[in-house]
């Protein structure tokens, strides 16, 4: 793992590395915010995963998220959205698939499986490499945006005693009923059976105990709140499940998908977050 640029920000550093990924074979850089408490000995930090065509920078750049998390303490690790500097058939067609759009899954597809595989990038790589950083790797929690929504929800749900707890602004609910999800997929995985693994209203039809609670925006005047979001079927999930006293869904008036919208509420989540990784 190399450094490539520092940048002191509210007492602490964004810092941006970069790293040779064995999971996706090429090399990756990812953002760190640490807070000042991180030069006397490991924080707790929180993961954020962007939405389609996101890079390592605009959540870092643009959502204002330091401020609350230099108060609270808290580290920032921001990653990229798919792997880079790899050269596949179709994979810059268009901007809501292949680069920028890695929807954090683990392709089966022989076409996309050697590279795209985000999941275990995220999961298994990732907290490798930031191991080697002052960062508490048992008290972690995970939230993001978008397509990056999805894949936090999705990686809870499937990873549940690794993170403390899990937000997500504006997430792909239901990617098997939605274009994105169902373009995604179906070229990113070989079987249709596949797909419920990675689909978060089709997760918690498991029935397994939430272990925490989670929060939820989203914009009412967001243009991919019906087409994309489905956030109707997870709120009907949740109650399905149960979990309704668990599940904060909050639609928030006149907010569309952008980061104007995240930097409003990106406080709110990350003092969710903080009384769960510092109880």
């Amino acid at each position: 793992m190399q450094q490539v640029s520092s940048n002191k920000t509210f007492g602490g550093q964004v810092v941006k590395y970069e790293h040779t990924s064995a999971e996706l074979a090429c090399t990756m850089r990812f953002n760190v915010f640490l807070p000042k408490e991180a030069e006397e000995g490991p924080v707790p930090a929180i993961y954020f995963l962007s939405g389609l065509t996101c890079t390592e920078d605009n959540f870092i750049q643009k959502s204002g998220a330091m401020a609350e998390a230099a108060k609270q303490g808290i580290a920032l690790i921001a990653p990229d959205t798919s792997p880079r500097g790899v050269t596949i058939e179709g994979d810059s067609d268009s901007w809501d698939f292949g680069t920028g759009a890695g929807f954090y899954l683990d392709a089966t597809n022989p076409k996309w499986a050697k590279h795209y595989r985000m999941y275990a990038y995220v999961t298994k790589e990732l907290p490798q490499v930031v191991a080697q950083l002052p960062i508490d790797g048992s008290r972690v929690s995970i939230m993001g945006h978008s397509m990056g929504g999805h894949g936090a929800l999705t990686i809870y749900l499937k990873n549940r005693d690794a993170y403390k707890s899990v937000s997500a602004f504006a997430p792909i609910a239901n990617p098997i009923n939605c274009p994105w999800g169902q373009k995604a997929f179906s070229n990113y995985l070989a079987a249709e059976d596949e797909w419920p693994q990675y689909d978060t209203v089709a997760l918690l039809k498991d029935g397994k105990p939430l272990g925490t609670t989670v929060l939820v925006d989203v914009g009412t005047a967001d243009n991919f709140l019906e087409r994309e979001l489905k956030i109707d079927a997870l709120e009907d999930a949740v109650a399905a499940a149960r979990q309704k006293d668990q599940w904060t869904i909050r639609r928030q008036d006149g907010y569309d998908h952008s980061y104007f919208f995240i930097s409003t509420f990106v406080a709110d989540h990350i003092q969710h977050h903080a009384r769960h990784l510092k109880a």
